[in-house]
């Protein structure tokens, strides 16, 4: 018999082929390609109506559902006036939105044309229909684009398309994690590739070693945001770089390196191609670092000008915010893998390689240290945060060493803590109770706080009953996610298994994130039989729901997520405990709508913010949480649970063992007994007032919309003016800047403070305000070149200062080069106050502390 050898069959012509629909059915694509719809519930349930079982089935991709809605269905869609009417309301509804003035334009009314910002970030969370997220990052710059687009702001945003995403999660009979890695079809999605005039793709080059990579452009519309996606998987591509797109944090550190290059540099290059070229560049995380690279070699080449002119203006267009508490958190990369793809662009700057290494280096001296990615973002960019108070405070000490000359609270990491997008996590209950009670306008603006304050006036039974039903709905929807992966693991599911699943009357507690071993998944295992008995307790019975993936290459992390599964198998905890595979956005909303009480317990404080626990607040649902993060200054008393307290044991299994006894005990003695106390109508009254606190004091704080209003305030205005200022009159205000920090620098050893009096006695009185008076000899410098202040502040028991305040003292006359300043200070608290004089270098165009930090103290503080 002769054998037959298939082999696989490339294709020598391509097309794409669309479902074409009938007129009166048209507006369905022109929503179904603006990613409004995600977080538009009436535009959903429009997709939802067309065919419920499909679009359920397809994972909500209103792309796909399009193309496959049967001739029969389309039909009667035709027939039926009264989608067709709700079809146009949305349509109409959507080319408002688009139209509307925002928020922007009545801000900042003159100043459109002359800001656009580029938001750079490694992986999006809009939809599950568009999976190129990994987890909170990606749903985090998700949300950023929403309430950009909502708040009318003048951003664009740049990514990668990965054509295999992150992974689908799946467990083998041992409970240890399986990586999946479909190919997804992009002419499938929510996404258009960009084409020029002549119908020709766009696309973009990026010089690698020895080879040029080609990276074609998709965009996905986000609102009034642009999102464009950058995709190297192109004939034009040899086989291994075509793949340089395939897979979200996947491969060695040579795959990361190029695939950060293709982010920074090529993203900037694509935009500046598509006729995006931005003002400021916000890098959220430092994935996106290689950029400020590439926007120099263009300035200096726009401008014809030196790569230290350059430097002045695109630093301060630069916006940096990094999400990691640690060190080893970052992206670093050593000298080998830096020159092989770098040193020819780092060249054309004019740059010797040496100093290009020291600007990712927190001691740039330290050959040895390698390039640290958060450090290059940071060094390039005048405006920099952390995503909580904590965060910014603990990168602040992580990143001191770099200004040692300046006290903690002065380096320069400030802070703007998270947000979740509202509209995108609310479930469809609640939100129909809040507009019944608050008027359909709190949709509007999800960050009023005179809007949320309403919830307190919801009648109790009404919000109750809101809730329950909910929970009711979450454990229907756990049973169907359950027999839907036992059907795909064994073709055939018996349905009365998952019938005693979790139970809709039990109080719910949520567990779902990434599964690193310092987010303590397993923290609730310390005692199997005290966990046992919270589960099975005849009055007061608890349930929990898990969900999360861990990292591939983190065996550690599976562990974690093999403990629960098997505990669940072998101590017979089926009914009161689950773990929901292939942890998603879809899976992330029916989980913050469904829990009564959402639990967190991180090894503080290496949770940078967390957003997950903020998504359960709208919904009715109450945190119980480490305090860290965004919980650090969320918590107060009736709003929630802090698990322990602000202190943290460097015995990190004696602190696990502390927090586990906590969170037994806040459970036993609070949660459950606050939940099952029931008064009249079966409603609990001090739970449902909890309820109420959490949602009108947390809604509005931790929103994007407030979030992103605060990047837009005090970080992207500023930063655009500042670069206009900059780059107007051929550079002028650049040049004259950098003759200033020339010369401040030059005469900056002269400055010296050379005494300091004051009014007050050794002992005053709280708010008492007291006279400073501080002779200072400015060393040749002028008045105006420096800023004089008095740091003021309690005293430790080593005689440092902390919780400073800052003082400015005012010129008041000279004697040759020594100037007389005076000014007025308080006793804002009681207890060990002292203050200390320094000067500060001041120029209206130079951001001091980045890029001249200099600095003068009175020599008792020496």
């Amino acid at each position: 018999m002769k054998r037959v050898t298939m082999r696989s069959l490339k294709y020598a012509h391509s097309f794409e082929v669309v479902r074409e629909l009938p007129p009166e059915l048209q507006g369905l694509k022109e929503l179904a390609y603006n990613l409004r719809w995600s977080w538009h519930e009436e535009t959903q349930r429009l997709f939802r109506d067309a065919d419920t079982e499909l679009w359920h089935s397809l994972n909500e991709n209103p792309v796909e559902l399009i193309n496959q809605l049967s001739q029969d269905r389309i039909d009667d869609l035709l027939k039926d006036d009264v989608y067709l009417a709700r079809l146009n309301h949305c349509v109409n509804n959507l080319r408002d939105y688009m139209a509307d003035q925002t928020w922007y334009d009545r801000h900042f009314p003159d100043e459109r044309e002359q800001t656009r910002v580029a938001y750079f970030c490694f992986e999006f969370g809009i939809s599950e229909s568009i999976p190129i997220y990994s987890g909170g990052l990606g749903v985090l710059a998700g949300d950023h684009l929403k309430a950009a687009s909502d708040l009318g702001i003048p951003l664009v945003a740049i990514g990668l398309l990965y054509s295999r995403g992150y992974f689908r999660q799946q467990l083998n009979q041992d409970g240890w994690q399986q990586e999946i890695y479909p190919q997804h079809d992009f002419y499938r999605m929510a996404l258009t590739l960009v084409r020029g005039d002549d119908g020709k793709p766009v696309s973009i080059q990026v010089e690698f070693p020895d080879r040029n990579v080609t990276c074609q452009i998709w965009k996905a519309q986000v609102g009034r945001v642009e999102l464009y996606l950058l995709d190297s998987n192109i004939l034009d591509n040899a086989a291994v770089d075509q793949s340089i797109t395939d897979n979200l944090y996947g491969g060695d550190e040579e795959m990361r390196i190029r695939q950060e290059i293709i982010l920074g540099i090529g993203g900037y290059r694509a935009l500046v191609k598509l006729g995006r070229k931005p003002t400021v560049c916000h890098m959220n995380e430092g994935h996106a670092a290689f950029l400020s690279v590439e926007r120099l070699r263009q300035f200096m080449a726009e401008h014809n000008c030196d790569l230290r002119t350059a430097r002045k203006c695109v630093v301060s267009g630069n916006v940096f915010t990094t999400h990691t508490p640690v060190p080893a958190g970052f992206d670093i990369f050593q000298r080998p893998m830096l020159e092989k793809h770098l040193s020819k662009l780092v060249g054309e700057l004019g740059m010797p390689f040496d100093q290009f290494l020291r600007l990712g280096r927190i001691n740039k001296d330290n050959e040895a240290e390698p390039l640290n990615m958060a450090v290059l973002a940071m060094e390039n960019s005048n405006h920099v945060n952390g995503v909580s108070k904590l965060h910014a405070q603990v990168t602040r000490e992580m990143f001191q060493d770099r200004w040692p000359d300046y006290p903690l609270e002065d380096v320069p990491v400030d802070a703007i803590t998270n947000g979740i997008h509202t509209m995108t996590f609310v479930g469809s209950r609640m939100s129909a109770l809040l507009d019944k009670y608050l008027g359909p306008e709190w949709r509007d603006d999800a960050s009023d706080r005179k809007m949320w304050a309403r919830v307190r006036d919801i009648p109790n039974e009404a919000l109750w009953e809101c809730r329950e039903n909910a929970r009711g709905d979450f454990v229907r929807f756990c049973r169907g996610h359950l027999r839907k992966r036992l059907r795909a693991q064994t073709g055939t599911v018996d349905l009365r298994s998952v019938q005693d699943i979790l139970d809709p009357r039990i109080l719910t507690i949520g567990f779902a994130r990434r599964f690193a071993t310092y987010k303590r998944a397993t923290l609730l295992f310390k005692d199997k039989e005290r966990l046992k008995s919270l589960l099975f307790h005849p009055e007061r019975p608890v349930q929990f729901v898990f969900a999360g993936k861990a990292h591939p290459r983190d065996d550690g992390g599976k562990k974690l997520i093999q403990d629960i599964v098997n505990f669940i198998k072998s101590e017979g905890a089926r009914s009161r405990m689950v773990f929901l595979e292939d942890y998603d956005m879809h899976v992330a909303r029916r989980l913050v709508q469904g829990v009564d009480v959402w639990l967190n317990n991180p090894r503080r404080p290496l949770e940078a913010s967390g957003t997950s626990g903020m998504k359960v607040v709208p919904n009715g649902g109450l945190n119980c949480s480490i305090l860290d993060g965004w919980w650090a200054e969320g918590y107060k008393k009736g709003v929630g649970w802090a698990i322990g307290d602000e202190t943290s044991n460097p015995d990190e299994g004696h602190q696990d063992w502390l927090d586990s006894r906590a969170l037994y005990q806040l459970i036993e003695q609070e949660l459950a007994p606050t939940f099952y106390h029931r008064g009249e109508n079966g409603v609990p009254i001090s739970w449902v007032e909890m309820m109420k606190e959490s949602m009108a004091e947390l809604a509005p704080t931790f929103s994007t919309l407030r979030m992103v209003r605060e990047y837009a305030s005090r970080f992207y205005m500023p930063a655009s003016r500042m670069f206009n200022r900059l780059c107007d009159n051929g550079l002028e205000k650049a040049r004259s800047s950098l003759q200033w920090r020339d010369n401040t620098i030059k005469a900056w050893p002269g400055v010296r403070i050379v005494q300091v009096t004051d009014s007050v006695d050794k002992t005053a009185y709280i708010n008492s305000g007291f006279e400073i008076t501080a002779r200072v000899d400015l060393g040749g410098l002028c008045p105006d070149d420096v800023r004089v202040q008095a740091v003021a502040g309690q005293v430790t028991s080593n005689r440092e200062l902390r919780s400073i305040d800052l003082y400015d003292l005012t010129w008041q006359s000279a004697e040759g080069s020594v100037h007389t300043f005076t000014g007025s200070a308080r006793c804002d608290g009681p207890g060990h106050r002292g203050y200390l004089v320094r000067v500060v270098p001041h120029h209206d165009d130079v951001n001091i502390t980045t890029e001249i930090p200099l600095i003068a103290w009175e020599p008792s503080a020496m």
